[in-house]
C-alpha cells in the first residue's frame, strides 16, 4: 500500500496498543514501524528489475520483522528511560505494527514475500488497489481524533479503535467482492465459450466496485475486460489482444525476462505486465 496509508496503519496500531501508557509517543514510534520496511526502496539491488522484485522481499519476511522486534524494543527503552516498565508492550506494539504492514501489503495484486527466505513467492489477493482513499480513510480519521483530542478524552480511543475495526472490515469486504467478481467473470466466460489457462480478477485504482478480468489462453494471447458490482447484466464484455510472444523468443532465458515472468505469476506478455 501507498507510504500515507501505512504510516496511518502503524500509528493507529501503536495508539491501540500502548498510547494510555505513553502518550503520543506510541503513536509515533507506531508510524515509524509502519513505513519501516519499504524503506528497502533505497536499497539498490543491482539493476531495475532487481529493484522492482526484491521490493517486499526480505524487509517484509515475518521472521526477519520478528528477529528484528527486540532489537527495537530494546532501542526505544534506551530512547525513553521512563517507559522501561512497558518493554514488552512496546515489542508487542512494534511486532504488530510490523505485520499489520505486511499483512496489509498481501492484499494488493503484487503481493508480499512474507515467508522470505524460506519460500519466496509473493503472495497477493489483488483485493484492493495500492491506494484505497475509502480504507485509509476510517484510520485517518481515527488518529485525528487521538491528536485533536485532550489527552483523558476517551472519545478518541473509542473512535481510534474504531477506525481500527471499520479498516480492516473494508478488507473483507473486498475478499468478498472479489470472490463475486470471479464467479462473474468465470460464468461469462463459459457463456461466451471463452477458454483460458489462467484468469486474474484485480481491484481497479481507488475502489472495490469496478474489477478488472484478465483471462490467459494457452496460446499467449488473452481477453481482458472489466465488471462492476454496480452492473445489473451478469455478461462482461472482453476484448481479445494478441500477444507477440515471439518477439521474446530470443530472450526467452535472459535472467530479467525469466524473473518478471516469475514475478508476475504469467501474467507477463510480449514485454507488458499485465497484472498493472
Amino acid at each position: 500500500m501507498d507510504s500515507l496509508t501505512q504510516i496511518t496503519l502503524g500509528a493507529a496500531v501503536g495508539e491501540a496498543v500502548l498510547g494510555r501508557q505513553v502518550g503520543r509517543k506510541a503513536m509515533f514510534w507506531g508510524a515509524v514501524c509502519g513505513t519501516l520496511p519499504d524503506l528497502d526502496v533505497l536499497i539498490k539491488f543491482g539493476d531495475p528489475v532487481m529493484d522492482f522484485t526484491l521490493h517486499r522481499s526480505f524487509s517484509h519476511s515475518i521472521f526477519v520483522l520478528t528477529l528484528l522486534t527486540p532489537f527495537f524494543a530494546w532501542l526505544i527503552v534506551k530512547l525513553h528511560p521512563p517507559d522501561r516498565a512497558f518493554k514488552r508492550q512496546w515489542a508487542k506494539l512494534i511486532w504488530l505494527a510490523f505485520m499489520t504492514h505486511i499483512f496489509l501489503d498481501c492484499f494488493t495484486v503484487y503481493g508480499t514475500q512474507i515467508f522470505w527466505p524460506l519460500w519466496n513467492y509473493p503472495i497477493g489477493w489483488g483485493s484492493v488497489f495500492i491506494i484505497d482513499p475509502i480504507y485509509t480513510v476510517f484510520l485517518l480519521c481515527g488518529v485525528i481524533a487521538v491528536l485533536a483530542m485532550g489527552r483523558e478524552n476517551n472519545l478518541k480511543y473509542r473512535l481510534n479503535h474504531s477506525g481500527l475495526v471499520l479498516s480492516s472490515v473494508y478488507l473483507i469486504w473486498s475478499i468478498v467482492a472479489q470472490q463475486y467478481a470471479i464467479k462473474t467473470a468465470e460464468a461469462s466466460l463459459a457463456r461466451q465459450s471463452i477458454q483460458y489457462s489462467q484468469l486474474l480478477v484485480v481491484a481497479t485504482p481507488l475502489n472495490t466496485f469496478l474489477w478488472r478480468l484478465i483471462a490467459l489462453q494457452s496460446d499467449g494471447n488473452y481477453y481482458e475486460g472489466f465488471y462492476t458490482l454496480l452492473d445489473q447484466s451478469q455478461d462482461v464484455f472482453l476484448e481479445e489482444h494478441v500477444s507477440h510472444n515471439g518477439l521474446l523468443a530470443e530472450l526467452d532465458q535472459h535472467w530479467p525476462v525469466m524473473r518478471l515472468k516469475w514475478f508476475t505469476k504469467g501474467f507477463s506478455r510480449s514485454g507488458n505486465i499485465l497484472m498493472e
